[in-house]
């Protein structure tokens, strides 16, 4: 009888995935439930960019790209990185990707070796936690506290780095918190960064989705920071093209040459027509994007005021993405429990907290990418639950 790997013990099933195929099972059954469990816009992808496929395909675009993508797409991509990040990257510096789920895998594939550590904050974006196990590196938690905002603690950051850490990982706007990293807070990670040699890897995928004046900052940006970060980025979450599976890697030439080995093995290229559309995007759909944000916000407004009205539940209100990280601390159950809770008997869809890492504990994350009239339902729906919990 064949066995999987022994690596494959350490690679639970997404907890974000359980979720949605159990809340979906339950909508084909007839029940209502309300998706907050997925960070997937609800908004179509804006028409100026299907069009722009559409006529790649009419155009007869459907070919095999270069490994790195296409120069046009990655000309766009160092034009775009320029304008709103304020770094020279020529074309050669990027790597077209299926997502930024590969990107993550490429650079944790190429850059370290058996044993290396790599600085993870907590919470996090499952693939953080789970990706490195695959190459046999080790995945270092850094606490983001909710009573620090979800800033990045500085000074345990320069306790966790042993002679064996390689790589420090950093997601602003975050996910699950919606955090967005301070210039101040950026500013000295890179010092700790340039002190200790480490490589960055700069998760920006959130970057547009940004409210209340708060301004994203890359971390590539600032002085000495290109030469040892990998920016990864991509189109799914603020141009609304989640199945499109576009992303990118900008890096020093060094690194992208050996990202994309990995990437010619995986997927060859991504597909040339969204590629095509990428470019669009870019260049075309900015006011889209900012109608998004727009609405984006009215659904937080809304969410976080709702949320802390609730006796037991509280939240921050976060600077950016679409995420609300709701503390459950004071209704003694776990998130796991509490979000089964709140499918099973009020038809909300949410994540548990601990799927994110053990600082997750104790969290549920929701998100507003449903509509407006769906999150009003919801907050009715999340108070109910939570006063029957109390009662």
């Amino acid at each position: 009888m064949f066995h999987p790997a022994s690596r494959m013990e350490a690679l639970p099933f997404s907890e974000i995935r359980v979720m949605m195929e159990k809340a979906t099972q339950m909508q084909k059954n007839g029940e209502d439930v309300i998706h907050m469990e997925i960070g997937r816009p609800d908004f179509d992808t804006p028409q100026v960019i299907k069009e722009a496929a559409n006529q790649a395909l009419a155009n007869g675009n459907v070919f095999y790209t270069s490994n790195y993508g296409t120069p046009e797409l990655r000309q766009a991509i160092a034009d775009k990185l320029k304008r709103d990040n304020g770094i020279d990257y020529k074309a050669e510096e990027i790597l077209v990707t299926i997502g930024v789920g590969e990107g993550t895998y490429a650079a944790v594939a190429a850059f370290t070796e058996p044993g290396d550590e790599i600085l993870v904050p907590d919470p996090v974006w499952l693939n953080y936690i789970h990706v490195p196990h695959f190459f046999g590196a080790v995945p270092v938690s850094y606490k983001l506290r909710e009573e620090n905002d979800y800033q990045i603690d500085l000074d345990e950051i320069e306790g966790l780095i042993t002679s064996k850490t390689r790589m420090l990982v950093i997601n602003t706007p975050g996910n699950p918190t919606g955090v967005v990293q301070s210039r101040e807070t950026l500013e000295k990670l890179a010092e700790i960064a340039k002190k200790h040699d480490l490589i960055v890897v700069s998760d920006e995928i959130y970057e547009k989705l940004v409210y209340d004046g708060a301004k994203h900052v890359s971390i590539a940006a600032l002085p000495g920071m290109k030469e040892r970060t990998i920016t990864l980025n991509g189109f799914s979450k603020c141009y609304s093209m989640t199945g499109w599976r576009l992303g990118y890697v900008a890096a020093p030439v060094e690194f992208i040459k050996a990202m994309v080995r990995v990437h010619a093995y995986i997927n060859t290229c991504a597909p040339s027509f969204v590629q095509e559309a990428g470019i669009t995007a870019l260049e075309k759909a900015e006011p889209d994007v900012q109608e998004m944000v727009k609405e984006y916000q009215r659904r937080r407004d809304y969410t976080v005021s709702a949320i802390n009205a609730i006796d037991g539940l509280s939240c921050k209100t976060p600077g950016g993405a679409f995420y609300i990280f709701v503390n459950i601390k004071e209704l003694g159950k776990t998130s796991a429990e509490m979000a089964d809770y709140l499918l099973d008997t009020a038809k909300i869809a949410a994540v548990p907290g601990s799927a994110f890492g053990p600082q997750g504990e104790g969290y549920i994350r929701l998100s507003y990418a449903c509509s407006y009239e769906r999150i009003v339902e919801a907050m009715d729906r999340l108070k109910k639950a939570v006063e029957a919990l109390k009662a």
